[in-house]
């Protein structure tokens, strides 16, 4: 089996997902964009992970790799390929099929909680009613067609989404570990300004192993939704 990630960013790495992947298996290939725009062929991938990073999806302009990318997951969802999408990754699949990706009301950046929608139907992921998460983003996404909303926070409505049984994007960091988290604080630190929604450095910086491992247990969990018999996702408005 083999899972391929895009990487944006040298700063944003798998996280908890690599010891996942490892541990179930997988050979892992990547795209690092900011060294090589070279993509694999998606019919020869079992599983995709789209990570994130501090551009946005719209900078095509400054960003050209990014057309090419939505293509990729376009053709990958089409063909039935499971596909976990992080912040920025999340809002290349909306924006790779068809919905708008644009600025949130207010950026949140820090641990906080997300509130899951209970799904009773065992082909769509369940989130806990309430979760702590790691957050840094300021862009939201309307959801695609067909897409079924799994959780939400207090200053952002769209959270996490599926498509089909084979395809979720989460805006927020569930494979984030004190590295990731320290490694953030130092690239991105210009953004830890005071508003309601962000949080100082040292409260990102002050979660206990225990905090860090349960968020991690939510994402292993995704993995080891997504890692079941994919099924093609049907986009109403496309044929």
């Amino acid at each position: 089996m083999r899972a391929h990630y895009f990487q944006h960013v040298p700063f944003e790495g798998l996280g908890s997902i690599e010891p996942w992947l490892q541990s179930a298996g997988y050979e892992i290939t990547q795209t690092r964009y900011f060294e090589s725009v070279a993509q694999p062929d998606p019919e020869a991938i079992d599983l995709l992970v789209v990570m994130g990073g501090p551009m946005s999806i719209n900078d095509e302009a400054e960003f050209p790799w990014l057309v090419a990318e939505k293509q990729f997951i376009r053709a990958a969802i089409q063909l039935g390929k499971p596909i976990l999408g992080i912040c920025l990754g999340a809002q290349l699949i909306a924006s790779a099929m068809g919905a708008r990706v644009y600025g949130n009301p207010v950026k949140e950046i820090g641990w906080l909680p997300i509130h899951g929608r209970p799904v009773d139907d065992d082909a769509i992921f369940n989130f806990p009613p309430l979760l702590d998460a790691f957050h840094w983003h300021g862009e939201t996404f309307d959801l695609p067609a067909g897409a079924i909303h799994l959780a939400s926070s207090a200053g952002c409505v769209n959270q996490a989404f599926q498509l089909g049984a084979s395809v979720i994007g989460l805006q927020f960091h569930l494979e984030t570990t004190p590295q990731l988290a320290q490694n953030l604080v130092a690239h991105c630190r210009h953004e830890l300004v005071p508003a309601p929604y962000i949080q100082t450095e040292a409260q990102i910086l002050s979660p206990t192993p225990e905090r860090y491992a349960a968020m991690n247990r939510v994402m292993g969990d995704i993995l080891a939704f997504l890692a079941r018999k994919p099924q093609v996702y049907a986009n109403p408005r496309r044929t």
